[in-house]
């Protein structure tokens, strides 16, 4: 059975790392998705405060594969800023493989942040969040179809 976003906001942070440590890295992405930030997982308020960073902040990141960057949108206009490195490295979670989004040398905004996703349904990924060393989040990347 399919895993999907609403799947994400029920599970507490102990399932949400289950999964993301039995999932493996999957192809670096390529083109936009649409961002979940997944806050405060298995309560009745992940959902909620989801939509509302999506609506007010953060809604996805654009993936150029080929070039190994990305760039995140942000704000309710949809400005791409803030880019990334993107490339496969060992998680700092599980010493795994995974792909990283590496800000560090690419932006003053967000240089101490460090994302690493897996891939846990077709065109859907699992991140986790650290700033510096210490994980702050979890959030989904929900890739449109292929037609």
């Amino acid at each position: 059975m399919a895993i999907t976003t609403a799947d994400l906001f029920k599970m507490s942070q102990a399932e949400l790392d289950a999964l993301f440590t039995a999932s493996k890295a999957g192809p670096i992405p390529n083109g936009e998705a649409h961002g979940l930030a997944v806050i405060a997982p298995g309560t009745t308020f992940s959902d909620e405060i989801a939509k509302a960073i999506n609506i007010f902040a953060w809604k996805g990141k654009v993936f150029d594969a080929k070039r190994g960057f990305l760039r995140n949108e942000i704000l309710p206009f949809g400005i791409k800023a803030i880019v990334a490195k993107v490339y496969k490295d060992k998680s700092w979670l599980d010493g795994k493989e995974c792909i990283v989004l590496d800000y560090s040398e690419t932006s003053t905004v967000a240089q101490w942040v460090r994302d690493e996703i897996r891939m846990i349904g077709p065109g859907l990924y699992l991140g986790k969040v650290y700033w510096k060393k210490k994980r702050l989040i979890d959030f989904a990347l929900e890739f449109p179809p292929k037609a």
